[in-house]
Parts: structure tokens; sequence; C-alpha cells
């Protein structure tokens, strides 16, 4: 779930989601508290009438009959009653007793109460969660004085809370959060799949630069971003064809003179200049042949295959032993990797000539990690500065300590090696090793047929 949330889709479905609940949750709040609003102005607006109808009711009634009549008001949430209190009129009219003053005509003295019942404060049973738990309307107690002197006590209250429906308010709305969330995830899978069709694409690319081109469908705006991956694909395929194509060509074609120079090189008298100017056009044809080799690493023309890499690591350190170099294998790694047979066999020799020419010896060690391989090829030789670590993957650096004329080499070995192993999903990475020596580690991803 961590995982889920951390990545763009779950943060998307996230606060689309949250955004909806958000809204529909201040929706129904105003929509409950408008609803409260109108249930109080039309409350007070049937307080007034019935008001009005009691006191007007009570005044023509006869006095033998008006105690009978007022116990039978006495109830409910407008109650009329008798009290002794005498009328204060230096107590200001409330909206409501203005109303009602008005109504009613000359004749009639009204005085709000100064306190309100106490059932004005009271919290009521409500069935909603967004309702208000008090009541806004009117409620206050006015002494009313009749027309014949009689003093009564009308009392408005609030109206009684509605009867419990019987449901949870919050299981009866998850439906709808059932629903507005399978929304919010479509909503997101829609949003976020073009995006991931085009880091699909740009691993793809990475992988096999003559991988097909993306589909042109969806919304216009998704098309002309496909449109425009395809058409830096097609640049970047040109670029790597061109250059290629032009090393190649200065390969070819400085073969001819360098294989003229050795000839003449034969019958230079002085032994000792003769074997100097062999080395140095020796030296020339190699760094040809390594520069030829890096511009090959950066290409993807060959088809990708499954690789057996156990089969692959014997083949590559047998050929390793037959040419004379100290090279042990231990352990297996039993999986299969995707990749380029000629590329991948490139970078393991790379890695075990680069070990052999400077430690003398290479040890391989591969195991099996959890949908990985990890292959560590150690030597024998001083190691490397840790500051150093880093820039021997950059083309033509050499180590001068270590890296003598006699050890040769044109510094591209390791930046072949490092191109082969990105071009293929693995990574590289070198480390003095506690007990001396340099130390390889290559990982390689497993491949599954299914996927």
């Amino acid at each position: 779930m961590k995982a889920f949330l951390s990545s763009m889709t779950g943060r998307v479905f996230l606060m689309l989601l949250l955004g909806i609940v958000a809204s529909a949750t201040l929706t129904q709040y105003l929509a409950v508290t408008e609803r409260q609003r109108t249930l109080e102005r039309y409350r007070d607006s049937y307080a007034l009438e019935r008001a009005d109808e009691l006191l007007s009711t009570v005044n023509v009634v006869k006095p033998e009959a008006r105690a009978d009549y007022l116990k039978i008001t006495a109830k409910g949430s407008l109650r009329l009653e008798p009290t002794g209190d005498a009328i204060n009129t230096a107590q200001p009219p409330t909206e409501f007793s203005r109303q009602l003053a008005a109504r009613l005509g000359a004749g009639y003295l009204l005085s709000p109460l100064p306190e309100r019942p106490a059932a004005c404060d009271t919290p009521r049973e409500i069935n909603s969660v967004f309702g208000p738990a008090h009541w806004h309307g009117t409620c206050e107690a006015i002494n009313v004085a009749m027309q014949d002197g009689q003093v009564l006590r009308l009392t408005v209250l609030p109206p009684r809370s509605p009867p419990p429906t019987g449901q949870n308010e919050i299981v009866s709305i998850l439906p709808f959060l059932f629903s507005i969330t399978g929304l919010a995830y479509l909503v997101t899978r829609m949003a976020v799949r073009p995006l991931k069709q085009l880091a699909q694409a740009a691993k793809d690319l990475g992988d096999d630069i003559n991988h097909p081109p993306l589909e042109l469908r969806g919304a216009s705006e998704i098309r002309q971003a496909s449109a425009a991956f395809n058409a830096m694909q097609a640049r970047i395929r040109q670029h790597i064809f061109q250059r290629t194509q032009m090393l190649a060509a200065i390969t070819h074609d400085l073969q001819t003179p360098l294989t003229r120079m050795r000839l003449r090189l034969e019958k230079v008298a002085d032994a000792d200049l003769q074997q100097k100017l062999l080395g140095d056009l020796s030296a020339t044809q190699q760094m040809v042949k390594e520069g030829l080799d890096l511009a090959r690493s950066m290409d993807s023309t060959e088809n990708m295959q499954a690789l057996d890499l156990d089969s692959l690591l014997d083949s590559v350190c047998a050929d390793a032993a037959d040419a004379g170099q100290d090279v042990a294998l231990k352990g297996r790694a039993a999986m299969a990797l995707m990749g380029r047979p000629l590329a991948i066999r490139r970078c393991l020799v790379n890695l075990l000539d680069n070990a052999v020419k400077y430690g003398q010896s290479a040890s391989v060690t591969v195991e099996r990690l959890v949908g990985a391989a990890r292959i560590r090829i150690r030597d024998s030789g001083p190691g490397i500065a840790a500051d150093q670590l880093a820039q021997v993957f950059e083309p033509f650096y050499r180590i001068e300590t270590s890296r003598s004329r006699e050890s040769g080499g044109t510094g591209l070995g390791l930046t072949i090696a490092r191109n082969i192993a990105e071009q293929h999903g693995a990574s590289i990475a070198l480390a003095n090793h506690p007990d001396g020596g340099l130390e390889v580690t290559l990982v390689v991803p497993e491949y599954y047929a299914a996927k």
C-alpha cells in the first residue's frame, strides 16, 4: 500500500478521491444547513401564525371557559399559560414580538422576557451527521397583556426532534463512497496510463534502439507526445547508425596503411628502433579496434534473446583459460537473462581481461539473488584509489600507476562493459576488496518468460 501511494498513480488517485469526497461532503453540509435554515424560517412563520390565532381566540373566549382553554394550549412547542408577572415596557422588543404585535393590533401589550427558556439551549437529537445540534430559530418567552388586563405568558419552544429513521447514515452513504472510489480509480488509470506507456517506451528504447515505435492513439495530446517520441527515437537511431558507420569506415580505411607500415617496418635495419615502432603500431591498431568496439557497445541492432547465464559464464571462463589466463569460476545462478549474446559476452570478456591484465588472475563468483544474479570478478592486483573508482569508467581514462606501457590498454574496456550492462538493465560497480585486489560486481536481472 505504501508503494502504491508513493507512485504517481497512487498520488493522483488519492488526490482525486479526496477531492471528490471533500466536494460531496461540503455539498451535503451546505444542503443540510440550508434545509435547516428553511425549516427554521418556516417554523418561525408557523409560530407567528399560531401565536396570533391562540391569542385572538383567548381574547374572545368567555372568562369562565378561558382557564380550560389555557390548559389545552399549555402543551406542545407553542404554549400559552397564565402568569402573575407584570408587563415590563422597558424591555426592548424582539423580532418575533414586534411582528406579533403588528399582527395583533392595538389593545395588546407585549413584553419579551430577558431570560430564554431552558429548552432553547438543550441539544437536540439529530439523524444527520451534518445537522446542527441546537435550534437557531425563534425560542423565547413573551408576557402578553390581554385586552381585559389579564397577563399571559407565550412560550415559543423548538419543535420536537424528528423520530429516528432506524438507519445508520454512515452505512447508507457507503454505496456512494464505493462508487466514487471506483470512478476515481478509473479516471486515474485513464490519466496515468499514457505516462506509463511513455515510461515503458523510454525503457524499451534504452534496451533496444530498434524497438517498434509507439502507436498513435488516444487523445490528441497523447498522440502528439507519442509522435514526438517516435521522431526522437528515429533521430537517435540514425545518429548511432551514422556514427557506427563512420567509425567502421575509418577503421577499415586505416587497416590498409597500417598493414603497409608494418610490412615496411620489417625492413628497418635498427632492431631496437624496429621493435619500438612495431609497438607503437600495435598500440595504434588496438586503439582503432577498441574505438570501434566502443561505438558498437552503444549500438543495439543485435536481437535480444534468452540466455542461460551459467552456460555463458562457463563458455567465457573456459575460453579465457584456454588462452592461458588464470581464471576460476565458482557458484551457479540457475537463471536466464534476456540479452544480446555477442554484447553480453563482450562485457564479460572485457571485465575478465581487465582483471587478468592488471591483477594477474580473475576469481569469478556467481550467486542467485531475488530476481537477479550477482557476478563478482576479483583480481589479485593492487586495487584502485577510492577517488578514482568512478573515473575509470570514463572513456580513455587510465591510471598511470597501474596501467603501464607494458600492460597496454586504451582505457575503453570498462566503458564498453558499462555501456553494455546499462543497455541490459544491469548495474556494474567497482570496490577494493578488504583482502586485497579490485572486485567488480555485475548484477543482471532475471528473465521471466511470462513477462
